[in-house]
């Protein structure tokens, strides 16, 4: 059994719900009756054959309209791993940190390469790290307080996920003096990222090694599932750009978050409509079970 849900990002109706059992019969897909999750939010659709021939024929119907295709089994997922940059906040940190060494242009042009997968990540860290050698310790501080924003839903969902019994991990290719902060703020159990090396108050121009890339990410979910005996099939991850792109193919669930073409190409489900929240409207969790405080 599989299940299609709808998350609208406005509102959805029964006739949104007609035309999506309709498409999915065509496919053959044999659907059940939508059932809503929350009405005129998020419903679901039940259907017992090929999700494949379900995203094919549902995933671009519907303007407004994000759409999950996936296994019935395990849809409550008990661990979510989660990237920071541009997924859990709505900033690159680098961009934004290089930004006040007068460098975002330059910075930024090779942040967006590397997570379009057009460049080795670590050498591309490496390099822009190193462009910003000199610049002042403080503007860490300075740049988290003025510029990174917290992406609208994220609380909610790693407080709901931990509350209904989930391990929640934060896992960056960017800062730990940015993802601890982050971290903290959303609630995540543990924060993973790279270590930015500073002597005299000011930035050396380097990153402490091993760098936390695409092949941490995954280990870090497969040990996380080790670690709580847990299938890959009950494990969510979500991330944006090309280095999150194994851990995504390694869970039970990826989901690219208004992500890179080559990140929402291959991932499980792609949201672009909703925020964060709608990761739990994929796990048919209702409004009433969130925690929003």
């Amino acid at each position: 059994m599989f299940i299609t849900t709808l998350i609208a990002s406005d509102r959805l109706d029964a006739a949104d719900l007609a035309r999506a059992r309709t498409l999915l019969n065509e496919a053959g897909c044999a659907p059940e009756a939508p059932a809503w999750i929350d009405e005129g939010q998020a419903a679901d659709i039940a259907f017992l054959h090929d999700a494949t021939a379900a995203r094919t024929a549902i995933e671009d119907a519907f303007a407004g309209i994000d759409i999950v295709v996936q296994p019935a089994a395990h849809r409550r997922k008990r661990l979510l791993i989660a990237d920071m940059d541009s997924t859990m906040i709505a900033q690159e940190c680098i961009d934004e940190l290089a930004d006040y060494a007068g460098l975002k242009p330059q910075i930024a042009a090779v942040t967006e390469a590397a997570m379009r997968g057009e460049l080795d990540f670590a050498a591309a860290l490496d390099a822009r790290v190193a462009l910003l050698a000199g610049l002042g310790e403080d503007a860490i501080e300075r740049c988290l307080a003025e510029r990174v924003t917290l992406t609208p839903g994220a609380r909610t969902l790693v407080q709901t996920m931990r509350a209904h019994g989930a391990m929640t991990i934060l896992v960056s290719g960017g800062f730990t003096r940015f993802a601890d902060a982050v971290g903290k703020a959303i609630g995540f159990d543990r924060v993973i990222a790279n270590r930015l090396l500073i002597e005299g108050g000011a930035l050396t121009g380097a990153v402490a090694k091993p760098i936390v890339d695409s092949a941490t990410k995954e280990a870090t979910l497969r040990a996380a599932c080790a670690e709580r005996d847990l299938t890959l099939d009950q494990a969510m991850a979500v991330g944006d750009g090309a280095n999150d792109l194994p851990m995504l193919r390694a869970a039970g669930l990826g989901i690219a978050y208004r992500a890179k073409p080559v990140v929402a190409a291959e991932a499980d489900a792609r949201i672009e409509q909703g925020d964060l929240t709608a990761l739990l409207y994929a796990q048919g969790i209702p409004r009433s079970e969130w925690v929003t405080s």
